[in-house]
């Protein structure tokens, strides 16, 4: 498996690289050296939002499980997640040491950590996932310019990827008898989480709003090197950059978040080095966002130390 996970970084690496060189590179160079400070600024604040909100968005959720989280551990343990996640492949690292740090003594102390954190990232993820889909949907309704042949393939696995979640949900629906107990204490969970109290109504503003920084982040990335785009690309093309950033053979979707923007901005009337720029100044201002989290990395190395 490590071996495998080596391969895929390597090329996810080599991606990155082969499109950078692909399109201008000196061009894109230039373009980052040249961004504006005032759309850097206000996209590394929008890191912050993003952060904090999501902290309390787990706090939420993890309370609706019955764990009750402090508001500064909760935003502490989320800056150490988000710069674990943005430094290490499959992005998951950080969501797992949210979960082991704040586990429970005793048996079943695994059990609401993992879920708070698994249910917190999902509640994020299904609202990112709706819009991306009804703006693809939408696209050609909305004016958007005809999506190219070399796009059909990315909507394809896109496609493919939400028909394969239907099939697991209608599995779930006739489930063998041996799990039967376990996918009933998931759905009893599942509503405790998203459904009892009008709890959707919370999940619903806290992911939106998330979801709304990092759409806004990458439209300030694309202003600041040169490019701004129409109001349309937030919900086409750069959900569907965003999307890219979720492959697992990845870390922070490097390398595939750059090709697909080199695709996808042309349909603006730009360059495609300008979508490259503009998605390596987003992985930048992700990445600066969260090192507060490096805070929390050298105290915990330090108290290790100590002891």
């Amino acid at each position: 498996m490590r071996f495998l996970k080596l391969i895929g970084l390597s090329a996810a690496f080599a991606l990155l690289i082969a499109v950078i060189l692909r399109f201008d590179p000196q061009r894109i160079a230039s373009s980052l050296a040249s961004a504006d400070p005032t759309y850097i600024s206000a996209g590394l604040i929008l890191v912050q939002v993003q952060i904090v909100l999501s902290a309390l968005r787990w706090r939420f959720t993890a309370a609706r499980l019955g764990q009750r989280l402090d508001v500064g551990k909760a935003i502490g343990d989320y800056y150490l997640g988000t710069l674990l996640n943005q430094l290490l492949p499959g992005g998951v690292a950080g969501d797992a040491v949210r979960a082991v740090r704040n586990r429970a003594h005793g048996d079943g102390g695994w059990k609401v950590p993992v879920q708070a954190v698994l249910f917190e990232r999902v509640a994020g993820q299904g609202v990112f996932f709706v819009i991306a889909t009804f703006g693809v949907m939408l696209w050609p309704l909305l004016g958007g310019a005809a999506i190219p042949e070399n796009l059909r393939h990315l909507l394809s696995g896109f496609a493919l990827f939400a028909a394969g979640l239907a099939i697991v949900f209608l599995l779930l629906r006739l489930p063998p008898r041996r799990v039967q107990p376990l996918l009933a204490a998931l759905k009893t969970a599942l509503a405790q989480v998203f459904l009892r109290d009008r709890a959707w109504i919370a999940q619903t503003l806290f992911s939106l709003v998330i979801v709304a920084s990092y759409i806004a982040m990458f439209m300030l990335a694309s202003a600041a090197v040169g490019a701004p785009l129409p109001a349309l690309a937030a919900v086409t093309a750069i959900p569907l950059c965003l999307l890219m950033m979720l492959i697992p053979a990845t870390i922070a979707g490097w390398g595939a978040r750059e090709a697909a923007a080199a695709a996808l901005w042309p349909l603006f009337g730009y360059a495609a080095s300008d979508g490259v720029a503009a998605s390596i100044l987003y992985g930048i201002l992700a990445l600066a966002g969260a090192g507060p989290g490096l805070v929390f990395i050298l105290a915990a190395l330090f108290g290790r130390r100590n002891r």
